[in-house]
């Protein structure tokens, strides 16, 4: 029993928060891509509600990876080809320069944005997006996504969304639990669930259109579906005991959970079209926090049936089991990248609690982060970066790192901790 109560305490975090995310870069590569996003030209009559090159700007700077040129030391603010005189910008030191132009067209706006290598002085991308004055700050993720591509060979991430879980303090007894939505850059928050009670493991299915998480509204853990354009919702799981950390399949037909139903914690598999619920693992030790791997073929979760928490593997179509990490005696909440060869998870070492990733190929362990009670692991759909749960001071914060640990940069909300994040699919 006392085993069982450590694992359940995993899921229940001390929360105190709402409020929008902020980012502060912490550590970037040592020597960042020189970029200019020169504001965008607008001849309208009612200002713009987002300054799409700020949008882009904060998006490439956040990266780490490119340094950014102040706009007070901008010589000029070109807006088209014709305009653009790639000697002044060679001379500010810049090697690349994005440059665009937002139009009114009978109320539809339409943002044309280019990508030009001031070295070579060729043109790398342009495109025109139409928009409403509604979806500005949405197109230029769009755009940011776009030129980080095109920069780095790796597909953006920019205009997917984060899931966290917050808390706030009524009295000494009570608190106001909130699951809540925000863009990648922890802008425009919004509440997708409310509770007197807490709520851990949210879970994104494939698609992006679903949630699925643990509330104890009830008065004890069970799992629910939620459905982010409609805002329904539904109870999929309420065995006495413990129902917790849901994890959708790559096709989104099935949810792997955690249940105690048979009295100890074990892996499960619940067909959601026809609720047939299969048991996965069987063994004397608790096994939890599932996560499939991108082919669906197999689970890897956490167990201690080794004597102490490891991250295992099992082959779905034989059950076939087989461990994944043997350095250090803490290894627990594995989550993979897309591509199948790193492992995301966090690891104790010195008595601390940290993120690691572990290549599967060649089984080298690297630690990402010097913080000492990291959780929470999630890894964005491009796997470049982990977010992951932390304290600094005396309150949770959501920070992040890159896979090979060179950039850093934390998501504080300015009212208290944050928790229990998880990073949506491409959509």
């Amino acid at each position: 029993m006392q085993r069982i109560v450590l694992f359940v305490c995993l899921f229940l975090f001390s929360l105190i928060a709402r409020a929008e995310l902020t980012v502060e870069i912490t550590q970037g590569v040592d020597e960042p891509t020189p970029v200019a996003v020169v504001p965008f030209s607008w001849s309208g009559a009612q200002a713009l509600p987002e300054d799409v090159a700020k949008v882009v700007s904060d998006d490439l700077y956040r990266s780490g990876l490119f340094k950014l040129m102040p706009r007070e030391n901008m010589l000029s603010f070109p807006s088209d080809r014709s305009s653009l005189f790639f000697r002044d910008w060679r001379i500010s030191g810049s090697d690349f320069i994005v440059i665009g132009r937002i139009k009114d067209t009978e109320g539809q706006l339409t943002v044309a944005f280019e990508l030009y290598d001031i070295l070579k002085e060729e043109r790398i991308l342009g495109e025109e997006i139409k928009a409403s004055r509604n979806n500005l700050r949405a197109v230029g993720h769009y755009i940011s996504d776009k030129v980080f591509e095109a920069l780095t060979g790796v597909r953006g991430a920019f205009s997917t969304r984060i899931v966290y879980v917050t808390a706030k303090q009524l009295s000494s007894s009570k608190h106001r639990y909130r699951l809540m939505l925000a863009d990648s850059d922890g802008h425009n928050p919004r509440t997708i669930l409310e509770s007197k009670e807490p709520i851990v493991s949210p879970a994104w299915s494939r698609d992006g259109s679903k949630l699925a998480y643990v509330s104890f509204e009830s008065g004890r853990p069970a799992i629910y579906i939620q459905y982010l354009a409609t805002g329904k919702r539904e109870k999929v799981q309420s065995f006495r005991g413990l129902n917790g950390a849901p994890a959708w399949s790559p096709d989104g037909r099935q949810l792997a959970l955690v249940l105690s139903k048979d009295g100890n914690p074990e892996i499960y598999v619940l067909d959601l079209q026809q609720r047939r619920l299969n048991r996965i693992t069987h063994h004397f030790g608790i096994d939890t926090e599932p996560s499939w791997s991108p082919d669906g073929q197999s689970l890897i979760f956490t167990s201690d049936r080794g004597g102490q928490p490891q991250i295992y593997s099992i082959y779905l179509p034989t059950r076939d089991v087989t461990r994944l990490t043997f350095e250090g005696r803490y290894n627990a909440r594995g989550r993979l990248t897309q591509d199948g060869r790193f492992l995301a998870m966090v690891h104790q070492t010195n008595g601390s609690f940290h993120i690691a990733v572990q290549d599967l190929r060649t089984g080298r362990v690297d630690l990402l982060t010097e913080t000492f009670m990291d959780e929470s692991p999630t890894i964005a759909p491009n796997g470049s970066i982990i977010l992951y749960a932390t304290q600094e001071g005396i309150r949770g914060v959501l920070s992040a790192v890159s896979l090979d640990g060179r950039v850093k940069f934390r998501l504080p909300s300015s009212d208290g901790d944050v928790r229990e994040p998880a990073w949506s699919p491409f959509q």
